[in-house]
């Protein structure tokens, strides 16, 4: 599609940027790490929803693996996404592979987005200020990702969903925009979509999905946790320093707030392992590795990444249920209950 914005040059864009979003429940799922099992992409995906792989930490035989057994499995849209804090060494792997759509946050693609689009993808960047859209759209993306402050895991935006998403829709345009932070429900997603957004991204809804990795213990604290639960922090920086995240509240946490917060190498109980897999993998008190299901040990005292929105999650639902289950609540709340 073209447009252009007063003051910038025009930017050509591909004809297939508003269809990627076109499906018949404008729900994506967050990629949500290590816990994004194939199961649960193919699951959102076929539901009607947008699934979606997290590549960053895979390496190119594993990252075609795994968007060639998504496409084995279903022909709906799904997303490879690649936090560029870290080289994304899977990306032409999984283009190769046939992805269909990329999203990239945690930074801008610059030339990348002329890769994705020569492999005949879909190009999709979070952002998390007015400005940060604005250099996104110059770079050509085909959507935004508008994360508000709420959201789980790690947070780029400083700003409340509420306040920051109506800003970048009005310097959006005609490229659609993906809501994400904090939401849970049916009600948050027609909430967002009344405020201009084409469609909502939930993360910490499908952490708690029968199909996700995550281990039963974390899925089962999610649906015990309060609205309040939740923290933005830096604690859990073992693996990606300097980036804000939010999670529940637990031990480890605690402990740390309470000795004053120090730095990393004076930190309570630093060197603890507090889970091993299967493989004998470890995770440090501090990791930003959240528990999945292989693992043993203490997984409370892990990093259990939740957005503000945990207080809504009431059980561990199968994926295709819930998607169906959250348009139809959205529908009913927009006034269109016949397209849930």
């Amino acid at each position: 599609m073209n447009r252009s914005l007063s003051g910038r040059p025009e930017v050509t864009r591909r004809d297939p940027a508003g269809d990627c979003l076109a499906v018949d429940r404008p729900i994506l799922q967050a990629p949500i790490g290590s816990l994004a099992s194939v199961d649960l992409v193919v699951a959102v995906s076929r539901a009607g929803g947008i699934g979606s792989l997290a590549l960053t930490w895979t390496d190119a035989a594993s990252a075609a693996r795994q968007v060639g057994a998504v496409k084995a499995l279903t022909n709906a849209p799904f997303v490879a996404n690649f936090v560029l804090a870290f080289e994304p060494i899977a990306l032409s792997a999984a283009l190769d592979a046939g992805v269909p759509i990329v999203t990239f946050s945690w930074g801008l693609p610059g030339p990348l987005v002329k890769s994705v689009h020569s492999a005949g993808a879909a190009v999709g960047v979070q952002v998390g200020t007015v400005d940060g859209a604005h250099r996104a759209l110059d770079e050509g993306c085909d959507f935004i990702i508008c994360q508000g402050v709420e959201a789980g895991g790690h947070v780029q935006s400083s700003t409340p969903l509420r306040i920051l998403l109506p800003a970048v829709v009005a310097k959006a345009g005609a490229v659609p925009i993906v809501a994400a932070g904090g939401l849970a429900d049916g009600a948050d997603i027609a909430e967002v979509i009344r405020l201009g957004a084409s469609a909502a991204m939930l993360g910490t809804r499908f952490v708690a999905s029968m199909e996700s990795h995550a281990h039963p213990a974390y899925k089962a604290a999610l649906v015990a946790a309060d609205s309040d639960a939740t923290v933005l922090t830096a604690c859990f920086d073992g693996g990606w320093p300097y980036a804000a995240h939010r999670v529940l509240r637990n031990s480890t946490l605690q402990n740390w707030e309470s000795a004053g917060c120090p730095p990393s190498g004076r930190r309570p109980g630093e060197a603890d392992v507090v889970a091993r897999g299967q493989r004998g993998d470890v995770v440090r008190r501090y990791d930003d590795m959240p528990p999945h299901s292989r693992l043993d040990g203490d997984v409370l005292d892990c990093c259990l990444y939740a957005g503000t929105g945990v207080g809504r999650i009431t059980a561990v639902r199968a994926a295709d249920s819930l998607v169906k289950e959250l348009w139809h609540d959205a529908s009913v709340c927009l006034g269109r209950p016949g397209n849930g």
